[in-house]
């Protein structure tokens, strides 16, 4: 065994090494650069030192696109008494938080801090939690008064755009959590890939709504979606999102 394969650093970079153009194989599970910035620097090559750059840049665009989708989606759900479209909009402002995590996670010194890791990673996975409950408990509310939601136009041209966006958006973070080794970034990606989701449930819930009358499909869709968060939240939790 060489003195690299013994050394504390190489023990505990071992899930960027691979992105760095190291031979070392990625640990089982994420963690980040785990050495001190000084030494870490030698090892997060400008490979990896690119992929955080592509992190941080993505989740400054989720976080301009998530403030104009939110504002939308309320307004429009409000009109529509939509309590999916609600949810929805709600869940973009709490992926807009979890951009700003991803955005502080990869500023200065924290791009190399694996406890900065472990905080982001965490916080990304309460962010999921938050949206679950308030989605839940409108929906059985919803079900059991027998709330109708009106159709929107506005809704279904907000919702077809993320759907249209999410997907790609999603699936580029997470690829870029597994190369990182990064916990908060896969986990933001899983919130896009479940926007998107969203973003499809509702636009059937409106167009069920318009075409059928069919208003319980809206409160059905968010009760399916709230346990969505939950599954992902633990996920992100645990950090299976990018081993």
């Amino acid at each position: 065994m060489t003195d690299t394969a013994r050394s504390p650093v190489a023990s505990t970079v071992r899930p960027v090494a691979a992105v760095a153009g190291s031979h070392i194989e990625p640990a089982a599970c994420c963690g980040g650069c785990a050495a001190e910035p000084a030494s870490a620097a030698a090892v997060c090559g400008p490979k990896w030192q690119l992929a955080a750059r592509r992190a941080r840049a993505l989740s400054w665009f989720s976080l301009l696109w998530m403030t104009g989708e939110g504002v939308l989606g309320l307004v429009a759900g409000l009109r529509a008494g939509s309590i999916s479209l609600l949810g929805w909009a709600l869940g973009s402002v709490i992926e807009g938080l979890a951009a700003v995590i991803v955005i502080w996670r990869f500023t200065g010194s924290r791009a190399l801090s694996d406890t900065a890791e472990g905080r982001a990673q965490k916080a990304v996975a309460v962010s999921f939690f938050l949206l679950a409950p308030y989605m839940a408990i409108e929906a059985v509310r919803d079900l059991a008064g027998g709330h109708l939601a009106g159709p929107s136009t506005l809704g279904i041209v907000v919702t077809a755009s993320s759907l249209l966006l999410m997907p790609a958006l999603g699936i580029a973070k997470k690829r870029l959590g597994a190369a990182l080794g990064s916990g908060a970034t896969a986990g933001e990606g899983g919130q896009n890939l479940l926007c998107a989701a969203q973003a499809a449930a509702v636009l059937i819930g409106l167009a069920a709504t318009a075409a059928f009358g069919w208003s319980w499909v809206d409160p059905v869709i968010a009760l399916l979606l709230a346990g969505w968060a939950i599954r992902e939240g633990s996920r992100a939790w645990r950090g299976q999102d990018c081993c």
